[in-house]
């Protein structure tokens, strides 16, 4: 048996962050990394833009080496699109970049991805009766509270991080029944107590 391959991950720096830090940008590329390839047009009829909006923005994430043409796929002037890399990593010292526009463009990014694990995890709660039970049982919606220093959460996060990795070896083959994709979120931050 093969080893799963290594997801592609882009580390955003500056001026790759300026590029993909827009909210149409950042849900086109999920889409994309999700769902899979797709045209201008049929982004534009899934997030209810015009395909001139969708086609301008792809091209904007293909300048920055976010997305690149898919030319398997497609007949005559049909330009299909797909992600570049399977994921993104945010690296923290963009919020300290001396140019203001990297430290708003930041801001951005980071908040337009909680947006989109709030309408996610919105979603599996308006459709999850469409699921078998086992499904149900098997998502989880939990916070915890945790007294630690910011070295321990450092640690659990990473300790965190590193056994979701480890299920990407456990992927079952393609065609096996029962098999989805799961979306996982983890959120960790200090709160301030009175």
């Amino acid at each position: 048996m093969s080893e799963p391959p290594t997801p592609k991950v882009r580390t955003l720096d500056p001026h790759s962050l300026r590029g993909l830090a827009h909210p149409l940008r950042m849900r086109l590329l999920s889409s994309l990394r999700h769902d899979g390839p797709a045209t201008a047009s049929q982004l534009a009829e899934k997030f209810g833009e015009s395909s001139g909006s969708t086609s301008y923005h792809l091209r904007q994430l293909a300048a920055h080496g976010f997305v690149e043409d898919d030319p398997g796929r497609g007949k005559g002037r049909e330009r299909w699109w797909k992600a570049a890399a399977d994921g993104t990593r945010f690296d923290d010292t963009l919020f300290a970049d001396p140019d203001p526009a990297v430290r708003g463009a930041a801001d951005l990014f980071i908040h337009e991805v909680a947006t989109q694990h709030t309408q996610e995890v919105a979603t599996w709660l308006g459709t999850h009766h469409d699921w078998p039970e086992e499904w149900w049982r098997s998502s989880d919606l939990s916070d915890f509270t945790l007294r630690l220093t910011a070295t321990q959460a450092f640690e659990l996060k990473e300790k965190v991080h590193a056994l979701i990795e480890s299920y990407r070896d456990l992927a079952p083959p393609p065609g096996t029944e029962g098999v989805a994709q799961v979306r996982l979120h983890t959120h960790a931050f200090p709160r301030a107590t009175d």
